[in-house]
């Protein structure tokens, strides 16, 4: 549009000249001319003095004085142009996009009205006649301009509108995101403690206990549950380095596999109040590291409740490898318990234990079924699907 009032205004020029050459009013339209070339140029040199971005106007903004000057500077340059020559009066054509993105919607539609109404009265004067096309065709043109800048603003204010939700969308989506990552991880710690420091604190606490009772009769016994408890510290104090790095389980980290991290976890859970046995069956597969990592978290969850809860003798790991899923079977010959009716309902005397466990499984797409009465022990038995091996 900028570009069409400069060619607008030379081409109004060129013809008054080659109509009144050497005319007495050629210095001042001359003149004229220039002047408003210079002026409607104004805020462009300020912007590139300022090294500013060279969009002088913003639509919709609050007009400011500075703004209203320059304005009004440029329609009344431009009329003196109009009186003195109706050549150049199709240059308001882009003064009325000016207008309606300088001015408030009320008083550019005024400016419309009257730069509309000098076009008509210009273009009267120039042909010397009446006629109805110089009546109707300039209102015609603002209409259709004024018509098209609007819809213009419309579709501009829609589509930040638009973007406005699109950024607010995503935004609360990140925070949904980020809440829902920080439960999934608190869960996730409150599993890892509950299966390794909270385990392993309390099979101490067990023994300790247990040594400081025989302490005076039988002081070899004792010596031998300190000497337990110290290997269980030394292996959770591995276990929790390896849990602040979100390692493996340090039964896993020497690269034997699951069996010989449930056969290691059997021999170290195995005292003189709870012999722990392991057996594995089937083929043996390498299995993924979510799914070891997962069966032998469940494995020591499981057996903290044996020892906390079932006040049981033995206890037993089965790993069973299938073709297309593995089972953790882990039993007792405790008092047992009535099993919760409602998955992740605490039931019985088991505490934390059960929906950690039934969590992990779910997390892999397995399932946990648990198979105990009060005083028949306890079967809780775990099955995580496995892809087809190629």
């Amino acid at each position: 549009m900028h570009a069409t009032f400069y060619l607008l205004l030379a081409t109004s020029l060129a013809r008054f000249l080659l109509r009144h050459p050497g005319g007495a009013r050629v210095p001042w339209i001359i003149a004229l001319s220039a002047v408003l070339a210079v002026l409607y140029a104004l805020p462009f040199l300020t912007a590139a003095l300022r090294e500013q971005p060279a969009t002088p106007f913003a639509s919709g903004a609050r007009p400011t004085p500075r703004r209203l000057a320059w304005l009004t500077l440029v329609v009344a340059v431009w009329l003196v142009l109009v009186v003195l020559a109706p050549s150049f009066g199709w240059c308001a054509v882009p003064l009325f996009y000016t207008g309606l993105r300088t001015l408030p919607p009320r008083a550019a539609l005024a400016l419309v009205a009257v730069l509309t109404g000098c076009v008509i009265a210009s273009q009267v004067r120039l042909a010397g006649r009446y006629d109805p096309d110089l009546i109707l065709g300039p209102p015609a043109v603002s209409a259709i301009a004024t018509a098209v800048f609007t819809y213009m603003q419309r579709q501009a204010a829609r589509q930040r509108e638009l973007i406005d939700d699109l950024i607010r969308t995503r935004r609360e989506l990140a925070a949904t995101e980020r809440r829902e990552g920080t439960l999934a991880e608190r869960q996730r710690l409150s599993m890892e403690i509950h299966d390794t420091l909270a385990q392993g604190l309390s099979s101490q606490q067990m023994l300790l206990q247990a040594a400081e009772r025989v302490w005076d009769t039988d002081p070899d016994k004792a010596r031998t549950h300190v000497r337990t408890a110290e290997s269980i510290t030394e292996h959770g104090l591995t276990e929790a380095r390896r849990f602040v790095h979100d390692l493996a389980p340090a039964d896993l980290a020497g690269g034997g596999g699951l069996a010989q991290a449930l056969r290691a976890l059997a021999e170290r859970e195995s005292d003189a109040g709870l012999t722990v046995r392991f057996h594995a069956e089937g083929t043996p597969v390498p299995l993924p590291d979510r799914v070891s990592s997962a069966l032998l978290r469940i494995a020591q969850g499981a057996l903290a409740n044996v020892r906390e809860h079932a006040a049981a003798n033995t206890a037993a790991l089965t790993l069973t490898l299938l073709d297309d899923q593995v089972v953790l079977d882990v039993a007792d010959d405790g008092r047992g318990f009535t099993p919760p009716a409602v998955p992740g309902t605490p039931g019985g005397v088991r505490g934390h234990g059960l929906p950690a466990i039934r969590a992990r499984a779910v997390q892999l797409g397995g399932t946990l079924t648990i198979e105990s009465a009060p005083g028949e022990g306890a079967v809780l038995s775990v099955s995580i699907p496995l892809e087809p091996q190629r």
